[in-house]
């Protein structure tokens, strides 16, 4: 699995580049080994290292730590998501259980930059699920009516008013819920490779060619050296099907966005100076969009089936382009030659919108496939499955394994077919929002 790092994401740009780095060069064992080092690896390198003070920890990435899915995302900590299949009627109780997922995962983030004094330009202003079709009212509506249901403070909002909010004229018709969070993903997992305990070696720029078990040991074949363990914790994510892990649960999806550079005074002045802003589709393959702190706007709006290995400088380029008429649409009087940087980013998702959280052995465990929630939920999985591996129980556990659980896809060619066809229908569907 040969991972390609790049410079093209705004949220790494934005960091002072780290100089601690080290590959793995020689044999080593351990006690605990960890595949990962995204939000979900960090944090239970994290809670191992302090369960586990005397005991040797690695921690190996197949790319520079946390420039993954955990840099590259929009950086939104949901308390409530719409397009996840969870909020009919009948399935109230399980979109029950999903929030309380994200509650739970909000409140670890919570905890850990209180702990650790955290500048990771956290902002509660919510976020909007926004449309610029004046009929997917009905949908925000009974959406409207699920989360009243369950106590969510939420309001909808019509085009004047919305104009007002975010700048632009576009939007004709938003639910904004209340318990969202916006935060700068970079800076939060940045922090999180900084205070890792001491007892952990991190090992970074070092692929996993393949890896097996000989009676109680696990071994894992790098590119320079192996690596035996008696413990490990793969946390990958949207490569946990490379690695054989979960294979027939879950699935990558390839994104691409694009972010400009800060707007300039006049340019802000003449969007109405709005205040941060996230808005998330009312269809599946609509655009999700942000507006930060210092002004400047990110766009998603692709998802595909593609390599989830690297994404080519021209087929990027190709998508940057729909990402430019996008924010045309929502701010035209904004210069043409206004995106700074673009990139792609892989999420992991599941048949039924579940994730993965299991003992698949009695010394292997997987986590992973937040669908798009990786923030606060693989922050959450990370820590809890730490404290699992290591023989203990806690509430958050009993309410992560009440859950439903991922489905079985079917066998290729056609879950490949299938995914294709079914974001096309939706990349159709939402095409007046992209």
């Amino acid at each position: 699995m040969e991972v390609t790092n790049d410079n093209g994401c705004s949220w790494i740009n934005d960091l002072i580049p780290r100089t601690n780095i080290q590959s793995l060069q020689s044999n080593e064992d351990c006690e605990w080994l960890i595949i990962g080092a995204g939000y979900t690896g960090l944090s239970a390198a994290r809670k191992l290292g302090q369960l586990n003070p005397n005991q040797k920890i690695i921690l190996v990435d197949a790319q520079l730590a946390g420039e993954g899915a955990s840099s590259r995302n929009s950086g939104y900590l949901v308390d409530t998501t719409l397009n996840d299949g969870f909020t009919s009627n009948k399935e109230l109780n399980n979109y029950k259980k999903k929030a309380d997922i994200y509650n739970l995962g909000i409140n670890t983030i919570k905890r850990f930059i209180n702990e650790y004094q955290v500048d990771c330009e956290w902002n509660e202003c919510g976020k909007y699920f926004a449309s610029s079709k004046k009929e997917d009212e009905k949908i925000l509506i009974n959406f409207s009516d699920t989360l009243s249901k369950l106590g969510f403070e939420h309001n909808l909002l019509f085009n004047n008013e919305l104009s007002k909010k975010l700048g632009t004229s576009f939007y004709n018709v938003a639910l904004h819920t209340m318990g969202g969070v916006l935060l700068h993903p970079g800076k939060l997992v940045r922090a999180m490779i900084d205070v890792l305990p001491s007892n952990v070696c991190l090992y970074e720029n070092s692929v996993l060619l393949n890896w097996g078990k000989q009676k109680d040991i696990i071994y894992c074949n790098f590119k320079n050296a192996k690596i035996n363990t008696k413990k490990i914790i793969f946390a990958t994510n949207g490569f946990l099907k490379s690695l054989g892990i979960k294979s027939n649960y879950n699935f990558p999806i390839t994104l691409t966005a694009s972010m400009t550079r800060s707007l300039t005074e006049e340019e802000f002045k003449s969007i109405g100076q709005p205040k941060e802003w996230g808005v998330l589709p009312v269809k599946p393959m609509g655009a999700t969009i942000r507006m930060t702190k210092d002004r400047r706007i990110l766009i998603r709006n692709t998802a595909e089936v593609h390599n989830p290995l690297k994404m080519s400088k021209e087929d990027l380029d190709k998508r940057s382009i729909n990402q430019k008429i996008g924010i045309k649409k929502r701010f035209p009087q904004l210069p043409n030659d206004i995106i700074q940087s673009s990139w792609s980013g892989i999420v992991s998702r599941t048949r039924n919108s579940s994730q993965i959280f299991e003992k698949i052995d009695n010394n292997i465990f997987a986590v992973g496939c937040y669908n798009g929630s990786g923030i606060g939920v693989g922050t959450l999985f990370g820590e809890q499955i730490a404290i699992k591996a290591s023989n203990n129980n806690t509430k958050e556990i009993e309410v992560i394994e009440n859950r439903n659980k991922p489905t079985l896809l079917p066998p290729q060619p056609f879950l490949n077919l299938g995914v294709k066809t079914r974001l096309i229908y939706e990349r159709f569907r939402a095409k007046s929002d992209l």
